[in-house]
């Protein structure tokens, strides 16, 4: 069977992780790539995972791309910025394992990814892929033209026949407001042939009182499959049939004995989901490999981890 491929766009930070003034742990992250990881570990060679995003010409750009492709992420349409440099964060964790996130990201190199030079060829490249994927952080950070150009730009693909997929990943102070957040947002569901939400960020973008208005809303603003990540009471899955009538799957998770880090829950997610999906699996063994994988990086610091592949496939086939 030939291997899929998916382009995934947008930002991978430099990571600093502790307390403040003490000996920090330096790493990277970004909801983007560490769904792009996730999904290469369990996809394997199966899919083909392409990292789209502009990084500087440093020493630590350059380093960062190489951390990538160690684990065979396709930087082909990583663009270099020779004036720019990459964007920095740092979190905390509290007792629970919930974040707080700190930011250095208003000139990254990300940022103009739409306005790099060679950003033609990207596009180019983007129309020889099964799927692409970007969240609401991939534009949050762009300017608001930019960020509709993009939108424009995976119009056209969509038409080509390559499957898009969202996850708006609400971030309330990367959106220059809450407009410009919600028109954004309208388009990219209206693209979206898969939207992968979580339901407190719809609910507070949105103001939905319930997954069921939620799930309402996203179908009706065009995106054809929906599935509500719901945190510990695992995932609803939905789909718009052609008589516009809504199919709706609710799918548990494991139960998880201490949390510790829920950094990357929903990007580990929407990876384990995608790994299945893509290559046109039930959509319960969709859900189960999603599940899985976000229990497992969950109990884990960090947001890139070792996980225990062997246990997830053998669990969603059994």
């Amino acid at each position: 069977m030939t291997a899929k491929s998916i382009a995934i766009i947008g930002e991978c930070m430099v990571e600093l992780s502790g307390q403040p003034f003490t000996a920090m742990q330096q790493n990277y992250g970004g909801d983007s790539m560490n769904t792009a990881i996730y999904l290469k570990k369990l996809a394997g060679n199966e899919v083909n995972v392409n990292y789209v995003s502009a990084m500087g010409t440093d020493p630590l750009s350059r380093a960062l791309i190489e951390k990538w492709q160690a684990h065979h992420i396709n930087t082909d349409n990583v663009l270099l910025s020779h004036n720019k440099q990459p964007g920095l964060y740092m979190i905390q964790n509290d007792v629970s394992g919930e974040r707080t996130f700190q930011y250095w990201r208003s000139d990254s190199a990300a940022k103009y990814l739409v306005q790099h030079t060679d950003f033609k060829k990207v596009l180019t490249s983007l129309a020889e892929v099964d799927a692409i994927y970007l969240s609401g952080i991939s534009l949050a950070i762009l300017a608001e033209q930019d960020c509709h150009t993009l939108l424009s730009h995976l119009a056209l693909l969509k038409q080509q026949g390559i499957k898009i997929i969202y996850d708006s990943n609400y971030r309330p102070a990367l959106w220059s407001s809450k407009m410009h957040c919600h028109l954004a947002n309208n388009k990219a569901y209206a693209l979206a042939d898969l939207a992968l939400v979580t339901f407190d960020d719809e609910a507070q973008l949105w103001g939905d009182s319930n997954v069921a208005q939620c799930t309402e809303r996203l179908h009706q603003q065009g995106a054809h499959e929906v599935v509500v990540k719901l945190g510990a009471d695992g995932c609803q899955y939905s789909k718009k049939h052609l008589d516009n009538s809504i199919s709706v799957e609710l799918f548990n998770t494991v139960a998880v004995e201490k949390v510790i880090d829920t950094t990357a829950a929903g990007d580990s997610f929407n990876a384990g989901f995608l790994a299945q999906w893509l290559t046109e699996q039930p959509i319960k063994q969709c859900a189960q490999a999603g599940n899985l994988l976000a229990a497992q990086v969950i109990q884990k610091r960090g947001a890139i981890v070792e996980i225990d592949i062997a246990t997830i496939k053998h669990t969603i086939k059994a």
